[in-house]
């Protein structure tokens, strides 16, 4: 049997797309031939809204989503309703390509006598991106994974991008607890306050002088809540 030519495959696109997927698997090397006027049955897939047709060229087929004609247009050009233009997008066709007259899809269909309909959905879609999958879930199709401190919420290992409180000096352990509000004392005394984050501000806060600093004011509060018998209702109990 002669093989078909490109002509003849684009001629069955609008009533007879089966039959195109039957000739292609016999003569795969069609599926990315184009006519004289660089016509593809890409482009006639998407113009004549046949997306079976148009995923097993691209998925079957491995035709190149961003073919273009003789004027640098891709399928998306050819789009005639939104959810076709949906597809075109789902099978990788650029947005942002654009033709020999430097338009992108968008730009060209937003005329009157197009598809501006079309034109508002790609001017919507791209305001709008979608997350990339390595960003925010496991990525199956090469086999690596979101590290876990993204997952997390982390940047560069601290929680949402602040960062993380000091370690406390050994022997000293923060439990944080609540009381009912008839039992609350008085607020935390404000000097108390101003020290514990002086003290915190300090480049040596890290160092063996900062930290015997930090024990001294731990013993100090201590020490006061003994004497007082009592501490505020949001207060963090030490020990």
């Amino acid at each position: 049997m002669a093989t078909p030519s490109i002509d003849l495959l684009l001629n069955l696109v609008p009533d007879h797309p089966d039959r195109v997927i039957a000739q292609l698997n016999s003569h795969p090397t069609l599926a990315s031939q184009k006519d004289a006027h660089g016509y593809s049955l890409v482009h006639a897939a998407t113009s004549y809204n046949h997306t079976g047709l148009l995923r097993a060229l691209i998925h079957d087929f491995t035709v190149d989503p961003n073919i273009t004609d003789e004027d640098g247009e891709t399928a998306l050009f050819n789009a005639e309703t939104v959810d076709m233009a949906k597809v075109v997008l789902e099978i990788g066709v650029n947005p942002e390509l654009r033709n020999t007259d430097g338009q992108t899809a968008a730009e060209r269909l937003d005329d009157e006598d197009e598809q501006p309909l079309i034109a508002a959905y790609l001017r919507e879609a791209a305001s709008h991106p979608m997350p990339e999958s390595s960003t925010s879930a496991p990525d199956h199709t090469s086999g690596t994974t979101t590290s876990s401190s993204a997952q997390a919420g982390t940047v560069n290992g601290d929680a949402n991008g602040l960062h993380a409180p000091p370690p406390l000096p050994n022997g000293v352990k923060i439990e944080v607890g609540t009381m009912q509000q008839d039992d609350a004392g008085e607020e935390p005394d404000p000097e108390f306050r101003r020290r514990i984050e002086e003290l915190a501000a300090r480049e040596d806060f890290q160092t063996e002088e900062g930290q015997m600093e930090l024990r001294h004011l731990v013993e100090d509060a201590i020490t006061g809540l003994t004497q007082d018998g009592q501490g505020s209702a949001t207060r963090r109990r030490l020990g």
